[in-house]
């Protein structure tokens, strides 16, 4: 097992493709997966830049995304932020998303890899937008490495 390695995702190139709009006193977002406005809060910015980065510079497909699936793990109920399937549509990549103030530690990553035991994903991003660590996991050998990149929609 490698090091991390924080790669650089500039994210913000992706603002211009966001759909927001202000209600009252409150900001939304477009969200395409769901097709839906939501809440702007900073942890959904930054999953709607990740989905706009999966689009447009990995290649994804959009019907191939899924967000915020509830599952259970350890008899307890937890959420996914993003899942994308490949082709044959397994499951690929997992995605959790932190706000730009939460940092990335160990323990968050820690965390994603426990959750992916449940869907068996050949890869991790972990992000807060600013900080994005990714890794493929070896099931056999119960460990993991660290990429330069993360993997382009396969």
């Amino acid at each position: 097992m490698n090091g991390p390695i924080n790669i650089e995702i500039n994210l913000m190139q992706f603002k211009s493709l966001l759909k927001t709009r202000r209600e009252e006193d409150k900001r939304y977002i477009y969200d395409p997966i769901r097709k839906k406005w939501l809440v702007l809060q900073p942890e959904e910015l930054v999953r709607q830049l990740v989905i706009h980065y999966l689009l447009e510079e990995k290649q994804y497909n959009l019907n191939r995304l899924s967000l915020e699936r509830g599952f259970k793990y350890n008899k307890r109920n937890k959420r996914f932020d993003l899942l994308a399937y490949d082709k044959k549509v397994n499951p690929f990549l997992l995605v959790e998303c932190k706000a730009p103030q939460v940092p990335v530690t160990q323990d968050a990553f820690e965390q994603a890899a426990w959750y992916n035991m449940e869907w068996k994903v050949q890869y991790l991003l972990v992000t807060n937008g600013i900080e994005s660590y990714c890794c493929r996991i070896d099931y056999d050998n119960r460990s993991y490495e660290y990429l330069e990149a993360v993997p382009d929609f396969a």
